[in-house]
């Protein structure tokens, strides 16, 4: 793997300035935030919609920036509080915050596009690689539904915190280097690896199950996934593609599922205005990450994104302490 040059380039910057005005915004609302919730204005939609987008498919964890963003924005408050009012205001904020992912899902139809037609012609017109990619893409996507359908309360009710958020953050960061530096110390080249039209329907589950670690906030889906295939011998530009893929699946079942349960809440409480602002904004983001991703990850690797997993753990773990 190349060596990783820190904030070299101009588009590196880019990232560094992001991370810089997040963290002013997370430190300067923390203070505000009020023990209720409030309601949805479209200033919150945009801020939420742009945090989704760029976080959704880098290898940071979107969930976990979400949660925070939210609670910096005093959008929410204790699971466990006896007020129902609040609970349910909540409920429809974090259900909110799944169905922004829908523009993410978009980004990825427009990014994607010559995969998912070659989908579409698999399961409708008979074409083999695109029915073999679907197959595939069903079955790493099986895990999730499972553990999902399993433990989705609990985690929502135990883990939906800042802590378990930062730690999360801390060990994938840590995960991230400790993988870099075994593989520039072994020289194993990323882009030597099988293509997706080569994986394994084997491959697939055991990506999928890769995935099930995102379920704790703050891991990442895309980091569990990207590290899951490349350890099973995909090239790192099919890590990303097949993460890609599969992340559109999941994020369109997961989004499903809310909607199914929390829809009600949504719209008595949400704007329409305020989540189609959430939506486009999602969108416009999410494009604009994931084709700086592609091009940064086939060059330099996953450590900056170690870095900063660390370093955005020990920033906000201080912010909430002190």
């Amino acid at each position: 793997m190349p060596n990783m040059p820190v904030f070299r380039q101009a588009k590196d910057s880019r990232l560094a300035a992001a991370v810089v005005v997040w963290i002013l915004l997370f430190c300067s609302s923390a203070g505000a935030a009020e023990a209720t919730p409030k309601h949805l204005t479209a200033a919150h939609a945009v801020i939420l919609g742009i945090v989704e987008g760029v976080t959704e498919y880098l290898p940071v964890s979107s969930t976990g920036h979400l949660l925070i963003t939210r609670d910096a924005l005093g959008l929410g408050s204790d699971s466990h509080s006896p007020d129902s009012t609040a609970s349910v205001e909540t409920a429809a904020i974090n259900a909110y915050i799944v169905c922004i992912q829908f523009g993410a899902i978009l980004a990825i139809l427009f990014v994607c596009f010559h995969r998912f037609k070659k989908i579409f012609n698999g399961v409708f017109h008979g074409d083999p690689e695109g029915r073999r990619l679907f197959g595939h893409l069903c079955l790493a996507l099986l895990p999730a539904v499972v553990a999902g359908l399993l433990l989705a309360d609990p985690i929502k009710t135990y883990l939906f915190g800042a802590f378990p958020v930062i730690t999360g953050w801390f060990i994938g960061g840590a995960v991230i280097l400790i993988v870099s530096i075994r593989f520039r110390r072994q020289q194993i080249d990323l882009h030597q690896g099988r293509r997706i039209e080569d994986m394994q329907a084997s491959t697939a589950l055991l990506i999928g199950l890769a995935q099930c670690i995102a379920m704790w906030p703050g891991m990442s889906r895309s980091l569990a996934t990207i590290l899951g295939a490349i350890f099973l011998g995909l090239s790192m530009e099919a890590a990303v593609e097949f993460s890609f893929l599969l992340g559109a699946v999941t994020l369109t079942a997961a989004t499903g599922y809310d909607v199914v349960r929390h829809g009600r809440e949504m719209l008595a409480m949400l704007e329409l205005s305020s989540m189609a602002l959430g939506l486009l904004f999602a969108f416009i983001s999410a494009v604009v990450s994931v084709k700086w991703m592609i091009r940064y990850l086939n060059r330099y690797g996953l450590e900056l994104f170690g870095f900063y997993r660390i370093a955005l753990a020990i920033v906000t773990g201080i912010v909430y302490l002190f």
